[in-house]
């Protein structure tokens, strides 16, 4: 039993507890490509938040895990065959009542773990922040944690190396063998603004992608993951005890 996971933990731990920080991974079931499992935000998700939750908790940071929740925002693959997808207003819907749970009981601090790119949390926590005065809610999107490419060297960012890399190295098992692995090619809007990265507009993703993957998975290894897995969640980990530590009254210098 992991006493910083609540799926693990029990009332006989929990009855007097006291925690600082809870910290909600949110992923998503999608086609991840021909070789990655639907799973694959939410193994990635488990898997980070777990270890970063660890290094805070061997500090002496209070944190608390909550179950990972599987479904996220993939309205651009509605006719990607079980991608499930959840609006982002019933996303509000199911963050209000988490947080309010957590700001009834007296845990004001928030960490959502976002796993997933085509969920947007920002505005969601502009909304709570004006329900919930006394909750600080923060967002981590891991690849921006770390420079990506000082450890892959393809660009994507769905079933690709980065991706590819990291379920090698945290479940092999699911990963199917290299033969069977897309190429990732995806198309570009031919109007320039939207790939210059100051203009947006939703991928219809059967349009852009023949294997769902964007971003070439071939020179992918568990070493590569192995690696950035474990400076990341080093980094995130010391993150958690931060915010832990941090005084909700006196945030900024």
């Amino acid at each position: 039993m992991r006493p910083y996971i609540l799926a693990e933990t029990n009332w006989e731990a929990l009855k007097d507890a006291k925690f600082d920080l809870a910290i909600l991974p949110w992923g998503a079931t999608e086609a991840h490509n021909y070789h990655l499992p639907y799973a694959t935000d939410n193994i990635q998700a488990d898997h980070m938040v777990a270890e970063s939750a660890k290094v805070a908790w061997e500090k002496g940071g209070k944190v608390i895990v909550l179950p990972t929740i599987p479904f996220g925002v993939n309205t651009g693959q509605s006719d990607i065959y079980l991608d499930i997808n959840l609006n982002p207003s019933t996303q509000l819907a199911m963050l209000t009542d988490i947080v309010e749970v957590l700001n009834r009981q007296g845990i004001y601090k928030l960490l959502i773990h976002n796993g997933h790119g085509g969920n947007n949390f920002k505005p969601l926590i502009r909304e709570l922040g004006l329900k919930f005065p006394k909750m600080f809610i923060s967002l981590s999107f891991f690849p921006g944690a770390l420079d990506k490419y000082s450890y892959f060297e393809e660009k994507g960012d769905h079933a690709d190396e980065m991706e590819t890399s990291l379920m090698l190295y945290l479940r092999p098992d699911l990963v199917l063998p290299r033969d069977k692995w897309g190429d990732g090619k995806d198309k570009k809007y031919k109007i320039k603004a939207f790939s210059e990265g100051w203009m947006w507009a939703e991928r219809k993703w059967s349009e852009i992608s023949e294997d769902t993957g964007v971003g070439n998975p071939h020179k992918s290894s568990a070493e590569k993951g192995e690696l950035f897995f474990k400076d990341l969640t080093q980094k995130m980990g010391e993150l958690f005890y931060e915010i832990c530590q941090a005084d909700l009254d006196n945030l900024y210098e």
